[in-house]
């Protein structure tokens, strides 16, 4: 009988339930079993009923230690070899570095997606160099190995990462358009324009920056009002404090929405989606604010560029520079309703045109199906 279960690791289970939800709704339709390897969260309950087990792995995501990231490995060996799925599906740097060279001992195929390269990145240390030469040992017999955007892909395999052979470029983690209802939003009369940024409180989110470009704004005694959308992660070393962004509604400079998974809700009530983020693989909350016809202002880095045709659907601002995103916004905010709304319509024919999840979805069943050939040879 062939071997049809698959074993998918991520970081967070919230990270699954949000973005991986429709590949593995196909996958199960289609007979796979499907395993889902994560640490314990809030959406441990959500992925259960959608995979068919779900097997609870501690990591430590925000950072990296020499012994619990031995016992990681280990237990992705363990689990591996227990389980001896058909092929490994990696997302998030420790997934994609420990359980693939757990598969990779084990003979099992690993298909590795790069979504993002995070802080690590970013910031030239020594983690980023363990982390390069990690990936490197990581990706070496990897089936395949797909990344979101060229940059990324062209990085990995300049800096001898990853074999070029074995890459692929796929659209993001994809996005179901037909799940969004474009609205207009709410009239401008007597009202400030609305900026909505949707990430978690990170630095590298360009969170700073936002509020430094809404208090440039104010200070001028521009009409606007800036919200933020998104989770604090104190245990991130990268998060913003809440301290600090309670410190900027009490200023007045911005207002803080918390968290929601209603964030259709939000964006519907919001004139333009800000994103002045480091580098993405391709943001999800910029397919969204794009499906929902919002325009968009975002950062001209990897990742967020994929999203926006400058003057067509958005904006691009410069990286880390707050008079610059402050002077987008102004010009965003000088737009008349009808120039925003004819933004809005083409990022989600853009969207609908380059960033179906059908075509994610597809390029997985296309690789598993071609590992699944082989097999039987």
């Amino acid at each position: 009988m062939m071997n049809k279960k698959i074993v998918i690791s991520i970081n967070t289970a919230w990270n699954i339930y949000n973005f991986r939800r429709g590949l593995i709704k196909t996958l199960t339709d289609q007979g796979y079993e499907v395993l889902a390897l994560a640490p314990d969260d809030d959406y441990v309950s959500r992925v259960q009923k959608s995979v068919n087990r779900f097997i609870t792995l501690p990591m430590e995501n925000n950072r990296t230690r020499p012994l619990p990231d031995l016992l990681l490995f280990l237990r992705y060996i363990y689990l591996l070899h227990t389980e001896h799925p058909l092929v490994y599906l990696g997302y998030t740097v420790k997934p994609n570095v420990y359980g693939s060279l757990a598969a990779q001992l084990l003979g099992i195929p690993v298909i590795n997606n790069i979504a993002g390269l995070g802080t690590q990145f970013i910031q030239e240390s020594i983690i980023t160099r363990i982390v390069k030469t990690l990936y490197k040992l990581a990706l070496y017999r990897s089936y395949r190995v797909f990344f979101q955007n060229e940059d990324d892909r062209n990085l990995f395999i300049s800096s001898g990462l990853v074999r070029a052979d074995i890459t692929a470029r796929i659209p993001g983690s994809g996005i179901n358009a037909g799940a969004y209802n474009p609205v207009a939003p709410p009239a401008r009369e007597n009202r400030p324009f609305r900026f909505l940024l949707v990430a978690r409180m990170l630095r590298d989110k360009g969170i700073c920056e936002f509020a430094e470009a809404a208090n440039i704004l104010r200070q001028q005694g521009k009409q606007l009002e800036c919200q933020l959308l998104g989770a604090v992660d104190c245990a991130n070393p990268n998060s913003v404090p809440l301290q600090q962004i309670m410190e900027w509604e009490q200023q007045g400079i911005l207002r803080y929405l918390g968290k929601t998974d209603q964030v259709q809700t939000y964006l519907a009530e919001a004139d333009c989606i800000v994103l002045p983020s480091y580098r993405e693989g391709i943001p999800r909350t910029l397919l969204e604010a794009a499906a929902m016809e919002r325009p968009i202002i975002t950062s001209d880095t990897p990742g967020c560029r994929d999203v926006v045709e400058p003057g067509i659907n958005g904006l691009l601002c410069q990286v880390k520079n707050a008079k610059d995103l402050a002077q987008k916004m102004v010009e965003m905010m000088e737009k008349t309703p009808e120039e925003c709304r004819k933004m809005g319509i083409a990022g989600r024919i853009k969207i609908e045109k380059e960033f179906d999840e059908k075509q994610v979805i597809q390029a997985y069943l296309d690789t598993i199906s071609a590992i699944s050939n082989q097999k039987k040879i």
